[in-house]
């Protein structure tokens, strides 16, 4: 099953674009496997905006203000303020 834009649970995305890694259909972020900081799209195509580290995360879709940020098929946090989809998710926007 394909989900999150293209990106499989469960396995390691690579190709052309960010790898990244879905644990669970429900995760609602990736986690980023290289450096490719200047490099605008996940393998599979979804948006992902450059500049983000290794091991941090991004948005798979549009986060609202308030919603969970599911990882791991659980929440890890919730949203301080609206997170679009392709967005570094972490500290600056996520509690």
């Amino acid at each position: 099953m394909t989900t999150n834009g293209g990106t499989q649970p469960g396995h390691a995305m690579q190709g052309d674009g960010r790898k990244h890694v879905v644990v669970d259909q429900r995760d609602n972020v990736a986690t980023l496997l290289d450096a490719a900081l200047t490099v605008a799209s996940l393998a599979g195509g979804a948006p992902c905006a450059t500049g983000i580290p290794f091991g941090h995360k991004v948005a798979l879709r549009a986060i609202a203000q308030g919603e969970a940020v599911i990882k791991y098929g659980v929440a890890i946090g919730s949203a301080t303020r609206a997170i679009a989809a392709g967005e570094h998710v972490h500290i600056h926007n996520c509690s």
